[in-house]
């Protein structure tokens, strides 16, 4: 009989991130830590950690999407960041894109309970959309090497399009060995920014992360 994990108690930093949206991300986050296991979506150790390395993690990206922005999150699986990113951000449109069944399934269920109306569910791989439609912006966590996601993602984007992936500490190394295929896909400005410094330098958050930035400029 599995054991049952105790979620991690929320951080100071959630609130900060979320504002009057919080009680709406402790509500996925609950549900996320109580059938995430079971669905697929986060691992068996990962309940103890949930909000720090999942939940605030993927809001920490809120800021850095536009007003008013039409976003794609590629391989959004439990919701991160996209989901999170739709509770946070009521002002920007989500297409979260994933491609396994049951996975979609629960992000509809999500949107529907949470009373989403700025996301929908595209079930396929980013791929698959090449050409059905253009975004402000697109994110991604923990789906593949920037050498690999670039291509991927890139056709997504209009002209001046925004790239925002959530990396670890290799995402300088991803840079370089996807040197080539930055140019060929004319990626422009591409960037490594740390999130979060200022909740952590007041002990709101335990650790920061990175965000690898670019933009699509097919023209001039």
């Amino acid at each position: 009989m599995p054991v049952e994990q105790v979620i991690e108690q929320e951080p100071g930093a959630a609130a900060v991130l979320a504002g009057d949206r919080i009680d709406v991300l402790r509500e996925f986050a609950a549900d996320l830590g109580a059938r995430g296991e079971e669905l697929g979506l986060i691992g068996p150790l990962e309940a103890p950690r949930l909000w720090t390395r999942h939940v605030v993690n993927s809001a920490l990206l809120a800021p850095l999407i536009g007003a008013g922005a039409r976003v794609a999150d590629i391989g959004t699986g439990g919701g991160m960041p996209g989901l999170v990113l739709a509770i946070v951000r009521p002002d920007a449109r989500f297409l979260l894109i994933e491609p396994m069944e049951r996975r979609c399934s629960w992000l509809s269920e999500q949107i529907e309970v949470l009373g989403l109306s700025n996301a929908e569910v595209r079930r396929g791989r980013a791929e698959e959309f090449h050409g059905a439609f253009e975004v402000d912006q697109v994110t991604a966590r923990a789906v593949t090497a920037l050498r690999k996601l670039v291509p991927l993602t890139a056709p997504l984007l209009r002209d001046g399009g925004e790239m925002l992936f959530l990396k670890g500490s290799s995402v300088e190394s991803e840079i370089e060995a996807a040197s080539k295929v930055l140019q060929k896909h004319r990626v422009r400005g591409a960037e490594v920014a740390e999130l979060g410094a200022e909740l952590a330098s007041d002990g709101l958050l335990a650790e920061t992360t990175r965000v690898f930035r670019a933009k699509i400029v097919r023209h001039g």
